[in-house]
């Protein structure tokens, strides 16, 4: 894959005209939920069979256009060195872009294939460092077009300015545009919303630890969990008479499938904490205007021993699971006091959070990846690149149309000694 593809010079791609009066100022107040991401980059790539004219070109026209609805994004962030108070300034020095060709065809480099972790850096622009820095465009895209036809957008973006919620809604945008709409079918909300609440205290506390965390080697898998497992769990969450509510979710189904296996692999004592962290959208919970970009994002922590997720039905652990997904709402009634009650547990759980005993989940399910589309329709897989991490963790429900309705994952989740049994847990499911 090195040899074949050949790149373009990185330019700055700015908006194709300027707001007469840009939107949100000349500078940006972040949010907590903002500067608990620090400068950290993040890459996601966006696999597409179809082909469309000339995609880096009518992609880099669309992203320019884009530009002047996301006016913020084409500027830089500001207040990161000595320690400063992170903002945005709107400067409309514009964003990143390499048009990029591949001689050869998708299906020959198998991007279907799991696992690739390793064609994935030919085919996106990356930071020269492991931060982002106040110099650097906050988002970074690569368009490399296929002989079939077929094409990836890789989009690199600094997570201080959006999450992955917030970065699908700019790539809808720039689709929108591509395909020949006037405007884009949902108009941004800045960044720069000064109404949101604060980071719960233990969300905060947890992000400033993970910063100061050494990476560590854990094993990557590319795996899928099959429809029939998802439609088990679920209907034997509906069967339980124990329980009335909500029907049991995909996320919940497969979370709770990784979370046992990953459990029963990795644990001999049944008395040692097992906790499982999940990143969950809190849009509706704090009151985010419709089309905010911004970080909305807390994550939720599930308490039990190892024992409790090892030997329960999987059923039962997405109880577990529930019970902590209805309790994110008063995360943000109450911050100071879940924080002054909680004190002596937030420690315990901090201090396990830091180690092979917790497994950190993020979900990519329904937050608008799967809806980009350029003109020759939506993704065929969408992935992200995953690197050194310092605690285990995955990324659950990526969008794709080759799994059968099951659910792709991309894991770092156990160690090279625990991936037999890990896996065999799996396949026990099947």
């Amino acid at each position: 894959m090195r040899n074949v593809v050949s790149k373009s010079s990185r330019e700055l791609v700015g908006p194709s005209t300027k707001p007469a009066v840009p939107p949100t100022g000349d500078m940006i107040n972040l949010s907590s939920f903002d500067k608990a991401f620090g400068l950290y980059p993040f890459t996601s790539f966006h696999i597409f069979n179809n082909a469309i004219v000339e995609p880096a070109m009518t992609i880099k026209r669309a992203l320019s256009q884009a530009l002047v609805y996301y006016y913020p994004l084409a500027g830089r962030v500001t207040g990161a060195a000595n320690g400063g108070q992170l903002r945005i300034s709107c400067t409309g020095e514009g964003v990143a872009f390499v048009a990029a060709t591949a001689s050869c065809a998708l299906k020959d480099v198998k991007l279907f294939d799991p696992p690739f972790a390793a064609l994935l850096k030919e085919l996106a622009v990356e930071y020269l460092a492991e931060e982002c820095g106040e110099a650097d465009p906050l988002l970074l895209m690569q368009v490399t077009e296929f002989a079939c036809g077929g094409f990836v957008v890789g989009m690199t973006w600094n997570h201080v300015v959006a999450d992955g919620k917030g970065i699908a809604q700019f790539l809808q945008a720039v689709g929108d545009l591509a395909r020949g709409l006037p405007r884009p079918s949902v108009l941004p909300v800045s960044c720069g919303d000064d109404s949101l609440p604060e980071l719960p205290p233990l969300v905060a506390a947890m992000e400033k630890i993970m910063v100061r965390l050494e990476n560590k080697q854990f094993a990557y898998l590319d795996i899928t969990i099959p429809a029939s497992v998802i439609r088990r769990v679920k209907a034997e969450f509906a069967g339980d008479v124990g329980y009335s509510g909500e029907p049991c979710s995909v996320f919940e189904a497969v979370a709770a499938v990784l979370w046992r296996s990953r459990t029963r692999a990795v644990f001999s004592d049944p008395d040692k904490p097992a906790l499982l962290v999940f990143a969950a959208n809190v849009h509706k919970h704090i009151g985010a205007k419709h089309g905010y970009y911004g970080n909305c994002v807390t994550s939720q922590v599930v308490v039990a021993t190892s024992g409790e997720v090892a030997n329960s039905d999987v059923k039962d652990v997405v109880k577990l699971i529930r019970r902590a997904k209805e309790q994110i709402p008063a995360q943000f009634k109450n911050p100071g006091g879940v924080a002054m009650n909680g004190a002596a547990r937030m420690e315990k759980q901090l201090a396990a959070l830091s180690g092979y005993n917790a497994f950190f989940m993020a979900s990519w399910r329904n937050i608008g990846f799967e809806a980009v589309d350029f003109g020759g329709g939506r993704p065929a897989r969408v992935m992200c690149h995953v690197g050194p991490t310092a605690v285990p963790s995955c990324v659950a429900c990526l969008p794709g149309d080759g799994d059968g309705g099951g659910a792709s994952v991309l894991l770092l989740c156990v160690k090279e000694e625990h991936v037999d049994a890990f896996l065999a847990e799996l396949e026990s499911l099947r």
